[in-house]
């Protein structure tokens, strides 16, 4: 839950269902946590399966000291990054991020791979992603395959070609 309010805080979704705790409901559509940030960050790939337990206390006892300097009182029933508002949240991940921070940099390395979940999908194939209605490529305006199953762009995002093909390009677009 702990991990999940990080995810959020970096990448803001709607709240899953109404008493949902680890999403604050910052933003409308999906966020990090929609998008898979927990499935990725727990993949062995990502080097984080392992130590996402201790990150997560890391993080609590930050927040419970962030509390105990401002006078909050945080609802015991979750973790303490989780009963932070998302504002307080924000504050705090803003010192933990900051430049000369000690811990800095593992720090940066959970939000960047919470911005991975929600920019590339990389826990996942792009085709399943898609057609789960991924909320990260979706927002960032990826295209669907056409009905084949291959990508056609019809506009360019330079507003020209950047190449001529090959004239011995294959059909499947390999070179000849």
């Amino acid at each position: 839950m702990t991990i999940e309010a990080f995810a959020d805080t970096i990448v803001p979704g709607e709240r899953r269902w109404p008493d949902d705790r680890a999403v604050s409901g910052a933003a409308a559509g999906g966020g990090a946590v929609a998008a898979g940030a927990l499935e990725l960050l727990e993949h062995p790939a990502s080097g984080y399966a392992a130590v996402l337990e201790p990150l997560a206390a890391a993080l609590n006892a930050h927040a419970n000291r962030y509390a105990e300097e401002r006078g909050h009182r945080l609802d015991p029933e979750v973790p303490p990054f989780v009963a932070l508002a998302h504002e307080d949240r924000t504050r705090l991940l803003q010192e933990l991020l900051a430049v000369g921070h000690p811990e800095k940099e593992m720090w940066v390395g959970l939000a960047l791979f919470s911005n991975m979940a929600f920019d590339s999908a990389a826990h996942t194939n792009t085709h399943g992603a898609l057609a789960a209605g991924h909320p990260g490529l979706l927002t960032i305006g990826y295209h669907r395959p056409d009905a084949d199953g291959l990508w056609r762009f019809p506009e360019y995002s330079y507003g020209r070609p950047l190449a001529s093909l090959h004239p011995h390009t294959t059909s499947t677009g390999s070179p000849a």
